[in-house]
């Protein structure tokens, strides 16, 4: 009874997972109706599981369960993306602050090099190379700071987030002003300085905020 549980719980955990995986990649657009049956076909689940998979992103904010209408892929506004980027703001300064204090030689050289072959991806005018490795950056800075409970609430947030981050990196020069943000972030976590790391951090997400705004002056996606 207890292994077939745990075979439950796991199943809807897949299901989960991998509805979130096609949701973050693209293959179900914000507004698109989630139909449970087209579900349980695609992951070979029951429409139990397909629920209760729903109902844990709905908890994460990337789906929206309505009465009389099923599930959606949830619309994030672009007023609401810059409230969310706010919080991540103050978060991940905090875990950038951590990371300064726990790093360690090797985690540090680490930083420096995809700190360079950040460098060289804006050289060589390879912008998607460059959102792929800046997102790997922001993911070891938060291994580094280990702060689990932050480090959850980040990811979910950047979830809700990932149509906008994709637009920004589409903007022209974002890259050019984004690199040197990035290094002076792993220069203040080199050097142990966690005033410093969590200053740079903070700096960069507001630029990031700003790109936002800017983005909505310009009629973005809302």
């Amino acid at each position: 009874m207890v292994s077939e549980s745990r075979r439950s719980d796991s199943t809807a955990a897949q299901t989960r997972d991998a509805l979130r995986d096609a949701i973050l990649g693209g293959e179900y657009m914000p507004g698109e109706r989630l139909v449970e049956a087209q579900l349980t076909e695609r992951f070979g689940a029951s429409r139990f599981t397909v629920r209760v998979a729903l109902q844990d992103l709905a908890g994460e904010g990337l789906v929206e369960v309505q009465r009389n209408r099923g599930a959606l892929v949830r619309k994030v506004s672009l007023d609401e993306a810059v409230e969310i980027t706010e919080v991540r703001m103050v978060l991940e300064g905090l875990v950038a602050a951590r990371a300064a204090e726990r790093v360690t030689d090797e985690q540090a050289s680490e930083l420096d090099e995809i700190g360079l072959l950040m460098r060289r991806a804006v050289t060589a005018g390879e912008f998607r190379r460059y959102s792929d490795l800046n997102q790997r950056l922001h993911a070891l800075i938060r291994s580094i700071a280990g702060h689990r409970t932050a480090d959850g609430i980040i990811e979910r947030l950047h979830g809700q987030l990932v149509r906008h981050q994709f637009m920004l990196s589409l903007l022209p020069g974002r890259p050019q002003v984004s690199l040197p943000q990035h290094e002076r972030i792993v220069e203040a976590i080199r050097d142990r300085d966690p005033a410093g790391a969590e200053a740079a951090m903070r700096s960069h997400i507001a630029s990031v905020i700003e790109a936002l705004r800017s983005m909505d002056a310009l009629g973005g996606p809302s």
